[in-house]
């Protein structure tokens, strides 16, 4: 039986600061260092279990790599359980660990606030004139492209060659409703004219199949084995093959329809029927054909389009769903997520244009096509690439898609709260509840441990290798009834 599909969002913001000194890393710092300052005493990051350079293939490649992580740059730990960031001249939120698609909504509007208010903080320490502009976005036009990132709990025992190859199928064809949509092409070997408008952001900068890259060759499935968990039971799968949505629909789909599809994979149910056969040209045709008829080559020798194998991943999930049931994606958010998903793809496939209050690349091409018919501009006006980019504004009285009507699932209340609080529902709880009540005895943190300063020698380190306990269910009492850190480590028998 598939283990729980915890799961979790990583977003590389786009930042410049109109007035003012334009060093992304610089602005990046400001914005969080700005932020933290106004609300909560800054724990740092704890390296020491990170591994980017293991490869899930069986090797490492730390002695040919260049560092993944600045440790020098900031990086704080917020007290709603997520990370916040420089990461390659971006500020990124990486989101808590979450049970399930609804709880990653909610968090990952929670850190799209984040944002906002961390622009107002950094504004104010900003000369007059001065502001700090942040995207949610995946390209900055000019060749550079930065990602937002999934993360989901598989079981070790799983063979990562089955994995890869049947999941890329789906990340291939799932841009058809979580492709956030791009006014262009920068395609290497392509002009940017060549394709007037395509469904993904980050089509265009995948190169490889597989592999451990994720800022150059970028592959379509990332090998990186760093569990942040007990490495012997589990592994981590690093999704990098997905664009930053504004619509919360999209993200919904986006992270429920993979964790279900990987709950597949794990217990052996995909079948290989569906696999592909040349996957990176594959990714960009299916990005560049707006009309969803273009077909890809699967490696049997048919041909399909990226609908036909969305309603052919839908079909197996449906089926799964009835023989093995959903409790791995949660069992309620798994059933509407499937709904959604079939009446999903049976708009697209009539009417593209009927979802364009849930689907971000449907919704930026309709402003898109309007502005440019209303002002008689070609196809590669720069005033086009203005539209695409306004879109992922964050300013809510700036960014076009606030002004579209995107549909909303989320609870706005339970977002606000996910600002400062930690899900319930993971070891997230453990981590935000000690970072609210203890943050003068915790030296530094990480997603798969704490590190305490409670007066003693040495420093001591609270593991956490498993992320479904610490919740709420687990330590809330704890931690009510511990009137120190120490009192609580004692506790706990750290």
């Amino acid at each position: 039986m598939s283990i729980h599909k915890v799961c979790g969002i990583e977003t590389e913001y786009g930042i410049v600061v109109r007035g003012g000194d334009n060093n992304p890393v610089s602005a990046s710092s400001l914005l969080i260092n700005a932020y933290v300052s106004a609300t909560s005493k800054k724990v740092g990051w704890d390296f020491e279990d990170e591994t980017p350079a293991n490869d899930a293939r069986g090797f490492n490649l730390d002695a040919v790599f260049a560092p993944e992580i600045e440790t020098t740059l900031v990086n704080a730990v917020l007290p709603n359980g997520a990370r916040y960031y420089v990461d390659h001249a971006h500020p990124e939120i990486s989101i808590p660990e979450v049970t399930n698609a609804l709880e990653a909504v909610t968090w990952d509007r929670a850190a799209d606030e984040i944002i906002r208010r961390s622009m107002r903080h950094a504004d104010s320490i900003l000369d007059d004139g001065a502001e700090v502009i942040v995207y949610k976005n995946n390209s900055d036009g000019k060749g550079n492209s930065y990602g937002c990132h999934e993360n989901y709990l598989m079981a070790r025992e799983v063979p990562f060659g089955r994995i890869a190859t049947q999941i890329t199928p789906h990340f291939v064809t799932r841009q058809v409703f979580c492709g956030a949509g791009k006014v262009g092409c920068e395609q290497p070997g392509r002009e940017p004219g060549d394709v007037a408008y395509q469904l993904s952001q980050r089509a265009d900068f995948f190169e490889e199949e597989i592999g451990l890259e994720t800022t150059l060759k970028r592959p379509i499935v990332n090998t990186r084995d760093e569990p942040h968990c007990d490495p012997q039971q589990y592994r981590r799968l690093h999704v990098i093959a997905g664009d930053a949505n504004m619509s919360e629909v999209a993200t919904y789909l986006k992270v429920g329809t993979t964790a279900i599809v990987l709950a597949m994979i794990e217990d052996d149910v995909m079948g290989d029927d569906l696999v592909l056969g040349n996957p990176v040209p594959a990714v960009r045709q299916v990005s560049h054909d707006p009309t969803l008829r273009q077909t890809i080559m699967l490696r049997d020798g048919r041909r399909a389009t990226a609908l036909e194998i969305q309603f052919g991943l839908l079909e197996r999930a449906q089926k799964y769903a009835q023989t093995h049931g959903l409790e791995p994606v949660g069992a309620d958010v798994g059933h509407d997520v499937l709904a959604r998903w079939e009446a999903m793809l049976t708009a697209l496939e009539a009417d593209p244009e009927s979802v364009a209050d849930q689907v971000d690349w449907v919704a930026k091409r309709r402003l898109v096509d309007g502005f440019r018919s209303r002002h008689d501009l070609p196809a590669d006006s720069p005033k086009l690439k203005a539209i695409d980019l306004q879109y992922h504004d964050l300013r809510t009285d700036r960014g076009l898609a606030y002004r579209v009507g995107l549909r909303t699932i989320a609870d706005p209340d339970e977002i606000i709260d996910a600002i400062t609080e930690p899900p319930t529902t993971t070891r997230a709880y453990f981590r935000g509840r000690c970072l609210q009540k203890f943050p003068d005895d915790i030296v530094a943190a990480n997603w798969d441990s704490m590190v305490f300063d409670v007066g003693r020698d040495p420093l001591r380190r609270v593991p956490m290798m498993e992320p479904l306990r610490g919740t709420a269910h687990h330590v809330a009492t704890l931690i009510d009834e511990s009137t120190t850190a120490a009192e609580l480590l004692d506790r706990l028998g750290a």
